[in-house]
């Protein structure tokens, strides 16, 4: 890892120097910058010299036309490397699969530093991050093991997780406690149905952690 504590380094694979050239430079504009190792089209890159040290990698997942590196970002993520794919497929089921290999963020190139920024100092303490596109991909998911929850449902989960009361929550979304509730309550049963009961607070965070729902990141911010 970066021998300074403070300084995020990161090793970027794709095969388009525009864009490793535009990520560079949002790495070099962020406070604090991120140091950034462009290995162009170089799997090698990353397991030799200044890539094999790098806190996090950035992954553009289809390196050849027309043949997705699923079993690279599976070696990557079996070696213990912290990975964040930035890729062209904007399909549901892509960014579902790198999640399940084990990405700690999916992104499309079609979002910006304001999102990829903060994926790469997320992936480098550890923690995930969810893009709006990825959110969408879970909401829309049909893994049996998932149960499929509406966008309210997820607002009023997350607007829970971080509160300190369901009042609270009603007061955030213009709704009523009750209508909390009901909606926590049928979450509660999605769950249960897919064969994964979360019957308190603690066992829901954990089951909307492991769907990408909520990041750690996002749970250890000041609750309101």
């Amino acid at each position: 890892m970066a021998a300074d504590a403070d300084l995020i380094t990161a090793v970027i694979v794709d095969d388009h120097a525009a864009i490793a050239a535009g990520v560079r430079y949002w790495c070099a504009q962020a406070t604090p910058p991120i140091a950034l190792v462009d290995a162009g089209d170089r799997l090698a890159d990353v397991w030799t010299g200044p890539g094999a040290d790098a806190d996090v990698v950035i992954f553009d997942l289809e390196l050849v036309p027309g043949r997705p590196e699923f079993g690279e970002l599976r070696r990557l993520v079996d070696s213990g490397r912290r990975v964040v794919v930035y890729s062209q497929h904007a399909d549901d089921a892509t960014a579902i699969k790198c999640i399940d290999l084990g990405a700690l963020a999916y992104l499309t190139k079609r979002e910006g530093p304001e999102h990829l920024v903060p994926a790469i100092r997320a992936a480098a303490r550890g923690g995930d991050y969810t893009t709006p596109s990825l959110s969408g991909a879970l909401i829309a998911d049909e893994n049996p093991g998932r149960p499929r929850l509406s966008p309210r449902e997820v607002e009023v989960l997350r607007a829970w997780f971080a509160a300190l009361s369901k009042e609270l929550v009603a007061a955030k979304l213009h709704i009523t406690v009750k209508t909390v509730d009901t909606h926590i309550s049928r979450v509660r049963a999605k769950y249960a149905n897919v064969g994964r009961a979360a019957r308190t607070k603690s066992e829901l965070v954990s089951r909307a952690l492991d769907d990408g729902v909520i990041t750690l990141h996002e749970l250890n911010q000041p609750t309101w």
